[in-house]
């Protein structure tokens, strides 16, 4: 039996990428439940990491939560909306935030690739960070914008940003069919 694996939008165990989350998170369209912002003033790195990860949890409740409420239902149970909200809340209290995958360094990675590919730029915007309060000479947090060149960018580039940075390598590692 052949049995091929391919990922949907987001690849493997993730319901959607991290280059879409961004793209979306910065023009201002708070995908998956996220804080909307202003796409002119932008947001610090820590807090679209943050609102991603986030997002990421609640996808992945909310499956959760859709798969133990199909099997109830085909098992001829009945759930109201309030049972339904209550196993959701539940199984969002159990997604470890690790389990979301993609650590603090390995964002900033990739975020770095989005700067070099000049999809995203500093804004005129700053503000001091927590740890100023009690230790004057730490930097402040920067906030970070989508540029006219990200938001032209397709969603097949946006899916690995790093293919898009280096083209010569990125044909040699996709599948032909």
């Amino acid at each position: 039996m052949d049995l091929r694996l391919r990922p949907s939008r987001g690849g493997f165990l993730r319901p959607f990428g991290c280059g879409w989350f961004i793209r979306e998170y910065l023009l201002g369209n708070g995908p998956e439940g996220a804080t909307k912002i202003n796409p002119e003033r932008g947001a610090p790195q820590a807090d679209i990491n943050y609102e991603y990860k986030e997002a990421l949890a609640r996808a992945t409740a909310r499956e959760r939560a859709e798969r133990i409420i199909s099997r109830i239902v085909l098992s001829g149970g009945d759930v109201t909306e309030e049972d339904a909200e209550g196993i959701y809340q539940k199984e969002l209290k159990k997604v470890s935030r690790k389990f979301t995958h993609m650590r603090y360094h390995s964002f900033l990675m990739y975020f770095g690739v989005l700067k070099r590919l000049g999809w995203v730029e500093a804004s005129d915007h700053t503000e001091a960070s927590a740890i100023q309060d009690n230790y004057p000479p730490a930097p402040g947090r920067v906030y970070y914008r989508l540029m006219k060149k990200g938001v032209e960018a397709g969603a097949e580039l946006w899916a690995n940003p790093l293919f898009a940075l280096y083209p010569q390598i990125g044909h040699n590692h996709l599948k032909k069919n």
